[in-house]
C-alpha cells in the first residue's frame, strides 16, 4: 500500500496483474519480426495476424470459368510458364492447381476434353498412371513429400470443382501439415509462390 498526495491510500498493483493497452497504443514487433506500421483503432491483443491477399483471387473467383470455355482446355494452348505446366506428354500433362491445398499440389489431365473416368482411352489411361508416378518423384525430390493424396473427384456432386474435365490431384504431404492455420483459420500457408513452385517441378521432373 502506498500513499497518495491527497492521503489515500492506493494499491500497488500485484506483479501478475497486467494492464489493458490503451487504443492507441501498438505492442512492440517481435525481434527479428517485419512489420509495418499502420495508424487506426482498436486494442492489441495476444494474436498476431498473418494477411494473404492473394487469397481474394479465389474468394473473387478469379481464373475460374465464366461462361462454356474449360480451363483445362486453354492452359496447353500457352506456355509451360503461364499454364504452370510443369510436363507435357502425348496424352496429358501435369499442371500446378491455381489453389493448392498443399505447396506443389498437382494435377494430371488429359488433353481430350472428357468428363468421365471410364471414357478414357487405353493409351490415355497409361499415361495418367504413369505421369501420377513421375508426380511422386519430382515431389520427393524437389519437397522431400513424405506422403500423397492421389484421387480423383468425378462429377460435382462428388466434389469437383470443374467437373466437365477429368483431372486427377496429386497432394504432397508432411507431418503437421494440417495445423491450426487450415483448421482454425481456414488459411493455408504456402512457402513458395506458384511460379516458383513450377520451376523446381520442372526440374526435378526431368530429373526423375
Amino acid at each position: 500500500m502506498t500513499g497518495a498526495p491527497d492521503g489515500t491510500e492506493q494499491r500497488e498493483p500485484r506483479a501478475t496483474e497486467q494492464r489493458e493497452p490503451r487504443a492507441t497504443e501498438q505492442r512492440e514487433p517481435r525481434a527479428g519480426a517485419q512489420h509495418e506500421r499502420q495508424d487506426g483503432a482498436g486494442l492489441p491483443d495476444r494474436f498476431e495476424r498473418l494477411y494473404t491477399p492473394h487469397r481474394m483471387a479465389y474468394i473473387r473467383g478469379e481464373g475460374k470459368p465464366t461462361d462454356d470455355s474449360c480451363p483445362f482446355c486453354e492452359i496447353p494452348k500457352g506456355s509451360d510458364a503461364d499454364g504452370l505446366v510443369v510436363a507435357r506428354g502425348a496424352d496429358v500433362y501435369a499442371v500446378l492447381n491455381l489453389y493448392p491445398y498443399n505447396s506443389g499440389h498437382l494435377m494430371v489431365v488429359p488433353y481430350r476434353h472428357i468428363s468421365d473416368y471410364a471414357e478414357l482411352t487405353a493409351a490415355e489411361t497409361t499415361e495418367v498412371a504413369v505421369f501420377t508416378q513421375h508426380c511422386l518423384r519430382a515431389l520427393r525430390v524437389a519437397s522431400g513429400a513424405q506422403g500423397f493424396n492421389v484421387g480423383m473427384n468425378l462429377g460435382h456432386v462428388a466434389g469437383a470443382g470443374i467437373a466437365a474435365h477429368l483431372h486427377q490431384h496429386v497432394v504432397p504431404r508432411w507431418g503437421g501439415d494440417t495445423n491450426f492455420m487450415p483448421v482454425i483459420g481456414g488459411t493455408k500457408v504456402l512457402p513458395a509462390l506458384l511460379p516458383q513452385t513450377r520451376e523446381l517441378l520442372a526440374e526435378a521432373w526431368l530429373a526423375t
